[in-house]
């Protein structure tokens, strides 16, 4: 059953083994067609994988999607399983409306669990949202779409968090599918949910590393009481970038016989940025708190820092790439599922991408632009 909806998404949920081998086109099999059995010229298969070609080349928009179709070589349509026509067997790509149409149907939960990422072997994850900020039209709100990437900033899957609900009632949902055995799993302060927590521990077997803050007042004030200054399990970090120095201190302490009333917490930790601004010498100083059920011999101070970091990768690695390199706040992609599927697409593309060595996506969508019909189709390992 789809996760964001009542339906059946897929054929057959996919496997683990699935997931991570095989080509895309084999994968994509497994999606049922949303079309009317009549009128149907194009297989259901060839169009997302076409979009997703040409969104690896750079296209950000049906009409560019449409365009790159349209330029496409007779052998890019074949390896594509683009539709024949005549007795030749002249390939034929969809035109731009079959492809807003199918994109804006397929259903999104089986396309983000067929192009996702697999967290095996994954230490870490991160779990945020983003707002699709140009799917908003009219009365309808934005598509706000909840993701979870690993710390080497791989898309695993993501789902679109219903109108009028917040990201937390779908957590559960968005990792549920996955084996997260060990897998330490952060994510900001709205998550910091005892619910949450249960659900990572007892269900999945993972592990967490929450931030708290003043949304949670009792438990904040709980944290920011204890005897910090005394604390001797401490690490200190540097690092410049960004046109400033900082640096941070992370102390650790244990909290079982504290009493705080918080599902499996173990250790508690207060992590203070100082940050010095180059250019004016300002010294801001920030100061946030977060829990995990990590032991101190499961991670130190210093493993905390970096857990804590890695929440940092879903914005730096995933939302603001989409919206540097794609332009996803401009995108104008409203009906149907049409945000969160091409959302969808980015985020193949960008893991696509990370695996063939291009550490900046910038740089590697220039590169694949060089031959536009050519290279794209190497990475998605299409036969």
């Amino acid at each position: 059953m789809c996760r964001q909806s009542a339906t059946v998404c897929l054929t057959k949920t996919p496997t683990r083994a699935e997931r991570g081998a095989g080509t895309l086109m084999g994968r994509l099999v497994a999606l049922p067609d949303p079309r009317g059995r009549r009128g149907r010229r194009h297989s259901l298969v060839s169009v997302p994988l076409l979009a997703a070609a040409a969104v690896l080349a750079g296209a950000c928009s049906y009409a560019a999607i449409g365009q790159w179709a349209a330029s496409a070589p007779q052998h890019t349509l074949v390896r594509l399983g683009a539709r024949t026509v005549g007795l030749l067997g002249v390939r034929v790509a969809p035109s731009t409306a079959t492809i807003r149409r199918v994109i804006s149907l397929v259903c999104p939960g089986g396309l983000a669990e067929l192009t996702g990422a697999d967290p095996d072997g994954a230490s870490s994850l991160a779990v945020d949202g983003k707002a699709a900020r140009g799917s908003r039209h009219d009365q309808e709100l934005a598509a706000h779409l909840l993701a979870a990437v690993t710390g080497s900033g791989q898309t695993i899957g993501q789902l679109r968090v219903p109108d009028r609900t917040n990201e937390i009632t779908c957590f559960a949902a968005l990792l549920a599918p996955f084996d997260l055995h060990e897998v330490t799993v952060t994510a900001d302060a709205l998550h910091t949910q005892r619910a949450h927590a249960r659900f990572l521990v007892e269900q999945k077997q993972a592990h967490y590393l929450l931030v708290v803050k003043a949304n949670q007042p009792a438990l904040f004030a709980a944290l920011r009481s204890l005897p910090w200054p005394k604390v001797s399990a401490r690490h200190y970090q540097r690092g410049r970038g960004h046109g400033r120095r900082e640096t941070r201190a992370v102390r650790a302490l244990t909290i079982t016989d504290l009493g705080l009333d918080f599902p499996h917490a173990v250790q508690a930790a207060r992590i203070t940025r100082y940050r010095t601004d180059i250019k004016t010498g300002r010294l801001p100083r920030q100061t946030v708190y977060v829990l995990t059920d990590l032991t101190h011999q499961q991670a130190s101070p210093q493993r905390i820092g970096e857990l804590a970091r890695a929440q940092w990768t879903i914005e730096n690695r995933l939302h603001f790439v989409r919206d540097t390199a794609y332009r996803e706040d401009a995108s104008k992609v409203r009906t149907g599922h049409g945000p969160e599927n091409m959302t969808a697409l980015r985020n193949l593309a960008i893991n696509t991408l990370r695996d063939h060595g291009h550490h900046s996506i910038a740089a590697g969508l220039r590169h694949l632009s060089y031959e536009p019909f050519t290279r794209p189709l190497n990475p998605l390992q299409i036969p």
